[in-house]
């Protein structure tokens, strides 16, 4: 399935069409794919997607705040349109390079915003921590179905009692490399029992399983390395801004005991929100719920900013390094 292929959602789950499009570039190199979505001036939010997901994962959350919010989205390296990495490209080390690169480039000198991230996205704020960019131009995160370490001992998915074999069995889970597409009637059982609650319907499963199977396969297995691997529980007691947990309480990947570990540990934890019967991808199976956790940040921590970012013009533009895209930087996207 190509890569492009997810763009074809239908519905409200399409992804809406930029105000413009930028190419970040990483400190090593790679070229990442963004997009800005609402007013300039409004108050920013800063979206970090995913394992196997890209900007397309956004849709109905772009929909839902475009309105009154400047909106930040990007794909990580290997995912959407951004390339792959090259060897050594993938870790928890060049994902909070390519956050920090993302907020230097996108927002305007002294602009804030506040930063979500859901599953890896999230992991990419832990991995972030102590980076002068989160710090200095971040007034609040978000961390959404996401988890610090212990990914394949505490996921959901494979229904084993015995909690040595059940590991064994999720951590090949997440290193595999075996194709999941296409997109037939088999394929979104299995995504929705994976990833989504019962409640899920079949518009979001067709959008999720659009994304998700348009993720290269080697690009999955990379970064499923990563997480199987993930420790980053040091890194979240260093996550110094106000932060808010969200968590779905039937999510298999990343269940709720990750949400309440992180509500503990934060030095500064603003609250912990379960939704009940809600999977993985919560974002996308109820939009208005996790808009309106996003809606309270930037009232609380966010709202004045934006006002007087509104108030003192706009004219500086887009951070320094930010360009818009040109046929030049189109990246040819490979088929999995």
């Amino acid at each position: 399935m190509s890569r492009r292929s997810a763009r074809q959602a239908p519905g409200s789950y399409a992804p809406p069409v930029a105000v413009s499009e930028l190419t970040v570039i990483s400190s090593d190199g790679t070229r990442l794919h963004a997009e800005l979505h609402g007013p300039e001036g409004a108050p920013a939010v800063v979206l970090v997607h995913g394992w196997t997901c890209s900007t397309a994962f956004w849709a109905p959350i772009v929909r839902e705040l475009a309105a009154d919010h400047r909106l930040v989205l990007y794909d990580q390296r290997g995912h959407g349109r951004s390339p792959a990495a090259g060897p050594g490209g993938y870790s928890t080390h060049t994902l909070a390079d390519d956050l920090a690169a993302v907020l230097d480039q996108t927002l305007a000198p002294g602009e804030r915003a506040v930063v979500v991230g859901h599953s890896m996205g999230g992991m990419t704020l832990m991995a972030a921590a102590d980076r002068p960019q989160l710090r200095e131009r971040a007034t609040a995160l978000l961390l959404c179905n996401t988890g610090a370490s212990r990914l394949p001992v505490r996921g959901r998915v494979v229904p084993l009692r015995g909690e040595r074999l059940r590991t064994r069995v999720q951590r090949a889970l997440l290193c595999s490399r075996a194709p999941l597409g296409p997109v037939t009637p088999v394929s979104r059982r299995l995504l929705k029992y994976v990833t989504m609650g019962p409640a899920a319907g079949p518009a979001v499963v067709e959008a999720c399983a659009r994304i998700v199977y348009a993720c290269p396969r080697a690009v999955r297995a990379a970064w499923g390395r990563v997480m199987s691997d993930l420790d980053l529980d040091a890194e979240v007691g260093r996550l110094a801004l106000p932060t808010a947990v969200l968590a779905g309480t039937a999510d298999r990947l990343t269940p709720p005991d990750h949400a309440r570990a992180l509500s503990a540990s934060l030095p500064r934890c603003v609250g912990l929100t379960e939704l009940n019967g809600l999977g993985h991808m919560a974002p996308v199976e109820d939009p208005a719920a996790v808009s309106g956790v996003i809606r309270g940040l930037v009232a609380e921590y966010g709202q004045a900013y934006g006002q007087a970012y509104a108030q003192e013009g706009t004219a500086q533009g887009t951070g320094q390094g930010a360009r818009a895209a040109t046929d030049d930087d189109t990246v040819e996207e490979p088929t999995t």
